[in-house]
């Protein structure tokens, strides 16, 4: 790696480990646990990468790549880490359940227009529950969302007040988002530093450092009302292109995972955070 790309790669990690410390130390995590963290992902990743290559992946081969000794990478290679799968599963499921809501003419007018669902019987909740959200109880998710304001549930039904769930109703289960999304925006970049333009996948922002103050929440409504219409859109075609999997069945099409992600930032935002 020449110098200009080893500067280069050093300031845009600094760019994103202070907002990263700042969640640390908002959260109350010690450097310690943080620097614990990143060997182990040092030391997976090069697991990943040996593997991927056709290489034996040794320790010895790991402790190469990382600087580490084998004794410590050894450890850290056999090191549980709680990856968050847990959450992303009852995530994915409410966000389904959601767009079901919208899309699917049993619970939605013909202008995507959510209808007041009974909680039982036909054209109800748990219907729309069992249809999109595998086996998630209706309880729990009922639960969920209405923990997170997704929904109000009353004597008249079950009612839809926000489009977009955000399970915003304990830390932890909004820290996950951060795990996931931003792992994948930096995936997704990596995969574009690293491949010809014609493999490259789209990675876009538009962005303009002179707007009037005055003119930000205008902005900032327009951008949620737009983004939100694009990416029920983008969901209702996705989930119209699901297949069924049978593992034991070679010959059925392989299911992918697949997203698109949308976001919002000013510099308002980062005052906010300053001290």
């Amino acid at each position: 790696m020449n110098n200009d790309t080893q500067s280069a790669l050093s300031s845009a990690i600094f760019r994103i480990l202070r907002p990263l410390a700042r969640v640390m130390l908002h959260h109350g995590m010690a450097y310690g646990t943080f620097a614990e963290l990143a060997r182990k992902a040092f030391v997976d990743e090069s697991l990943q990468q040996l593997r991927s290559s056709g290489k034996r992946s040794s320790i010895s081969s790991v402790a190469a790549m990382t600087g580490l000794t084998r004794k410590e990478a050894s450890r850290l290679a056999e090191l549980d880490v709680d990856t968050g799968l847990d959450s992303d599963r009852r995530y994915n499921r409410a966000v389904r359940v959601i767009t079901g809501w919208t899309t699917d003419p049993r619970f939605a007018s013909t202008d995507g227009e959510p209808e007041i669902l009974p909680l039982q019987g036909d054209k109800s909740f748990e219907l729309l529950v069992k249809e999109y959200s595998g086996d998630v109880p209706v309880a729990a998710m009922l639960s969920a969302l209405e923990s997170s304001g997704t929904v109000i549930s009353d004597e008249q039904g079950v009612r839809l007040v926000e489009r977009a769930y955000l399970p915003t109703q304990t830390p932890a289960a909004s820290i996950n988002i951060l795990g996931n999304d931003v792992a994948e925006i930096i995936t997704s970049i990596d995969h574009n530093l690293t491949h010809e333009r014609a493999a490259r996948v789209f990675q876009r922002k538009v962005s303009n450092g002179s707007i009037s103050a005055n003119a930000l929440e205008e902005f900032k409504q327009l951008s949620n009302r737009k983004s939100q219409e694009l990416l029920e859109e983008y969901h209702a075609w996705l989930t119209a292109h699901e297949v069924d999997i049978d593992p034991s069945d070679d010959s059925i099409e392989r299911a992918r995972y697949v997203s698109i992600g949308i976001y919002y930032y000013d510099d308002t935002i980062y005052e906010d955070h300053k001290p």
